[in-house]
C-alpha cells in the first residue's frame, strides 16, 4: 500500500487507520505529526506509529501516502505547510466531514489541486478522542465516501479505494455538493440537535433534578453531545450553508410539531409519529441486510 504513510493528526481516526494498516501489513513506516508530544509519544508506545515530528513538512517528505486527521479549521495551514515538501506521486487523502471548505483551503494553499488529492470522508467514529481510543476495526463495514475533484488522477483515486477497502470499508464517491448536504442532514444537524438539547437543559435552574431522572432514551440521544467540541466548531463554520438550510427546514417541521401538540391534534400527531417509524424501521432493515 505505501513505503511510507505520514498520519497529521493521530488520533481516534487517523490512529485507527494508521492500526489497520499495519495490521494488514500494509505499510512499510508511518510517521505521525501533531502538536500533543504527550499524545504522539503514546502512539509510538502503542506501536500506531514508528516516530513522530510536529513539523508537517518533515513529516510529508518522503511520504508516499498521506492522511490528513486534523480539524477542519486546521486544514488551510496544514496544506499551507506541506507547500514544496511533496512528491510529484504522492497521494493525499482526508477524513473532513465537509469537503467544500477541505478542497478550497488545499487549493488556495497549494496554488492549485494535485492530481494525488483524492478529499475523502470516513463515516465512522465514537464520542471518544486521542490516539488511545483508536483500533483497527473502527472502519469495518463503514462508509468511506471520495470526492474526487476534476485534477484528481485515475491512480490516485485507486490507491486510496484500495486504502479503504483493506481497512473493511465500503466505499463510495459522490459530488463535493451532494456529499456536504448529505453530510448536514445525517451526521451534522443531529448533532446540533443533540448539543443544543443538553445545553438548554444544563442552562435551566433545576438542571440538577433533570438530569437524575433522565433515562435511557435520553442517554442514547444525546451521546453525541460528548464530541469534541472545538471539531464541531469547525464543521459547523466549513459548512454552514448545507447546515443553516437543513436547520431551517427542520425548524419548520419542529413549528409544525408544537402547534399539532398545542392544539391537541391527535390524528395529525398519530400520522407524524407513525410516518417516522416506518422510515426508521425501512432504515434498520436494510442496514442489518447489508451486515455479512
Amino acid at each position: 500500500m505505501a513505503q511510507r504513510l505520514a498520519i497529521i493528526g493521530v488520533g481516534l481516526i487517523g490512529g485507527s487507520l494508521a492500526r489497520a494498516l499495519r495490521a494488514a501489513g500494509e505499510v512499510n513506516e508511518i510517521i505521525g505529526c501533531g502538536r500533543g508530544k504527550e499524545n504522539l509519544e503514546k502512539a509510538v508506545k502503542l506501536g500506531v506509529i514508528d516516530s513522530y515530528t510536529h513539523d508537517t513538512g518533515k513529516a510529508v517528505t518522503g511520504s508516499d501516502l498521506i492522511f490528513l486527521a486534523v480539524p477542519l479549521g486546521a486544514m488551510a495551514q496544514t496544506f499551507a505547510a506541506m507547500k514544496g515538501h511533496l512528491s510529484e506521486n504522492t497521494v493525499i487523502t482526508d477524513g473532513g466531514s465537509a469537503k467544500g471548505s477541505v478542497i478550497n483551503d488545499c487549493k488556495t494553499a497549494l496554488g492549485e489541486l494535485p492530481s494525488g488529492f483524492v478529499p475523502g470522508h470516513p463515516i465512522a467514529g465514537t464520542e471518544n478522542s486521542g490516539v488511545e481510543a483508536s483500533f483497527p476495526e473502527l472502519y469495518q463495514d463503514r462508509r468511506v465516501i471520495l470526492t474526487p475533484t476534476a485534477s484528481t488522477s485515475k491512480q490516485a483515486l485507486e490507491t486510496v479505494e484500495t486504502m479503504w477497502h483493506i481497512c473493511g470499508a465500503n466505499v463510495t464517491t459522490m459530488s463535493v455538493e451532494h456529499h456536504d448536504e448529505v453530510l448536514a442532514a445525517t451526521s451534522h444537524l443531529p448533532h446540533m440537535l443533540a448539543f443544543s438539547l443538553v445545553d438548554s437543559l444544563a442552562r435551566m435552574k433545576e438542571n440538577d433534578e433533570i438530569f437524575r431522572y433522565a433515562a435511557g432514551g435520553f442517554r442514547d440521544f444525546t451521546r453525541i453531545a460528548s464530541s469534541n467540541p472545538v471539531m464541531w466548531r469547525d464543521i459547523c463554520v466549513a459548512n454552514s450553508e448545507a447546515l443553516s438550510e437543513m436547520m431551517r427546514r427542520y425548524i419548520n417541521e419542529m413549528t409544525e410539531l408544537a402547534e399539532s401538540i398545542r392544539k391537541g391534534d391527535g390524528d395529525e400527531l398519530l400520522e407524524i409519529f407513525s410516518r417516522a417509524k416506518a422510515a426508521r424501521d425501512r432504515y434498520v432493515e436494510k442496514a442489518n441486510q447489508r451486515k455479512p
